[in-house]
């Protein structure tokens, strides 16, 4: 009689973790809180689901054990998924950086092909079916997995029900934080730049000291700043919240520029325009609510047609490092994953089965791994699906 695997959570790991065990013939159910399974695939990518990325390494994942994912990555890394997701007809496009995207760019098509081949094979799904008692289900099942993700994105079920199914067993969690999510700045000039982006150079201080720099687009809001570059630096940023650091950014808003070469272009677009004032002769550089922010930062009156060396200097430093005060992260709610989780040192890194409880896995996002943006969390989550499944099917 074929084994019996209960799998908790219809994301990215728990739906083709189903998938593997479905196709190795056992008889799987797979149980999601929500209405329909994959909702977090679905507005991943900002709905293009960037799948997975070709440049796959250690080093693109934080943990407090990093070498814990490099079996699970070596084994199913990038051509293995990408030749499973060719034999199930889902082509992949791969862009320069390596990022990976299905050939539709939309994430819809991704759920759906998961979705429907797990239900070609058999699989049983139980929407609308919140799992709360963990040992119930372990007693009732050959094999459970727990894929229930963290507790980013609330809103589309992110919660800490992985961590107490853990804890039920003994197993450490560490502490969790929110990763790629925006800031909240100490800033009486941010919220009035809403809605304008640009794209700079953003260096991360943690107690003064210089982090990282990344670039990309930032973008301002009225609860601080967004954008690709402050996702790249949000899991130091957030981690370092998390243990009381002081945390800093310093925006770089025209990096192709020195200080001088800025500061002399200033004052030779106040030459030949004469008329101009300071808020016309920096609207040429930069979107205009940024321009006047920078004016209002500096107490200058944007109508002021007065500039000389020294102010020229003065603006073009602001510019080139415009500090900011970050106070908080934006929160679970709004972080695309989760940092912090079920303690991997208690996780066998070959089989993702519990060293506390047999036949018990955990898998996905639920774990201390968190993976930079593009694509690598996404990667993580089919890796740990398909060791999960080959070992439950070899057992």
């Amino acid at each position: 009689m074929a084994k019996s695997v209960a799998i908790i959570g219809g994301g990215a790991s728990g739906l083709l973790c189903a998938v593997f065990c479905a196709k190795a013939g056992l008889h799987v159910t797979l149980y999601e809180q929500n209405t329909k399974p994959a909702k977090k695939i679905l507005v991943s990518g900002n709905g293009r689901c960037n799948i997975t990325n070709k440049n796959l390494h250690v080093n693109d994942f934080f943990s407090q054990n990093p070498n814990f994912v490099e079996y699970a990555i070596r084994n199913f890394g990038f051509k293995e998924f990408e030749k499973f997701a060719a034999s199930i007809g889902l082509l992949l496009h791969v862009t320069d950086d390596g990022r990976a995207y299905p050939l539709s760019n939309e994430a819809k098509s991704v759920a759906k092909i998961f979705i429907e081949y797990a239900l070609s094979l058999g699989v049983v799904f139980h929407t609308e079916h919140k799992i709360t008692d963990i040992k119930k289900l372990t007693n009732s099942y050959d094999s459970v997995v727990v894929a229930s993700g963290s507790r980013a994105a609330s809103h589309l079920g992110g919660n800490a029900d992985a961590e107490e199914f853990a804890k039920a067993f003994g197993h450490t969690v560490i502490e969790a934080y929110p990763s790629l999510v925006q800031f909240h700045l100490n800033s009486k000039t941010a919220h009035k730049m809403s809605g304008a982006k640009i794209n700079a150079e953003v260096t991360l201080f943690v107690n003064q000291q210089k982090e990282l720099t990344c670039n990309g687009d930032v973008l301002f809001t009225n609860y601080g700043v967004s954008g690709f570059a402050i996702l790249d630096i949000s899991q130091h940023a957030s981690q370092a919240l998390l243990e009381y650091g002081a945390v800093d950014i310093s925006i770089n808003l025209l990096p192709e520029f020195t200080a001088q070469k800025l500061s002399a272009h200033l004052l030779h677009v106040k030459k030949n325009m004469p008329a101009f004032t300071l808020l016309d002769v920096l609207v040429g550089l930069v979107p205009l609510k940024i321009a006047n922010g920078i004016l209002q930062d500096l107490h200058l009156n944007p109508e002021s047609k007065n500039i000389d060396t020294k102010l020229s200097k003065k603006i073009a430093n602001l510019m080139l490092n415009w500090r900011f005060e970050v106070t908080d992260t934006h929160g679970f709610r709004h972080a695309e994953v989760s940092g912090g989780g079920i303690n991997t040192l208690e996780i066998d890194n070959k089989t993702f089965e519990s060293k506390k409880q047999k036949n018990l896995y955990f898998i996905g996002e639920c774990l201390d791994v968190v993976g930079k943006r593009g694509g690598y969390n996404f990667a993580f989550a089919w890796a740990s699906a398909y060791a999960a499944a080959n070992a439950i099917s070899a057992d």
